[in-house]
């Protein structure tokens, strides 16, 4: 595949973290970082719709602007784990924005709730929740799940065709 085609795998990673970064701010305005904490765990969990969505756009428009009659699964999902390997490669920046930018104090606002409500120490509070943690579930929170909904969606395109595929379609 020559190098312009990857365009929509660079767009749709950079939409992806436009969409991300416009979560946490929702996040941030509906107090879920401070004063409804309590929420973040369950609520922060709702992202997986809009990103789950990301992928099934992103996939569409792979399908249309290259004009693919039939997506067999492997473009699907070799499109999908282009698409995050960029989101994972972006994930300390995001991470970053977020931590320092949007939202500089929620690792001591959970690290206060977890240990007032006995859910962690102090130590292990402050081992979970801070930047080098974050980093790290991030990049591979996003590899991991990246590479599961790629696959799902992926298998989703391919298998909802207007026509019966041949055997060696699959791949």
């Amino acid at each position: 595949m020559k190098l312009l085609n990857y365009t929509l795998e660079i767009k749709w990673a950079l939409l992806f973290i436009l969409v991300f970064l416009l979560w946490m701010l929702g996040e941030k305005g509906a107090g879920l970082h401070d004063v409804h904490i309590e929420w973040h765990p369950i609520l922060t969990n709702l992202f997986a719709i809009p990103a789950i969505a990301m992928y099934v756009l992103g996939l569409a428009n792979f399908k249309n602007d290259l004009s693919f009659n039939r997506l067999s699964f492997l473009q699907g999902f070799l499109f999908g784990l282009r698409t995050t390997l960029l989101i994972t490669l972006l994930s300390p920046l995001m991470q970053w924005i977020v931590s320092e930018i949007i939202t500089p104090d929620f690792f001591n606002n959970a690290i206060h709730y977890t240990v007032q409500h006995g859910m962690k120490t102090q130590l292990e509070a402050e081992q979970y929740f801070n930047l080098k943690s974050y980093l790290l579930m991030s990049v591979i929170g996003n590899l991991i799940m990246g590479i599961f909904v790629s696959a799902m969606v992926a298998a989703g395109f391919s298998l909802c065709r207007s026509s019966k595929p041949t055997s060696n379609e699959f791949f």
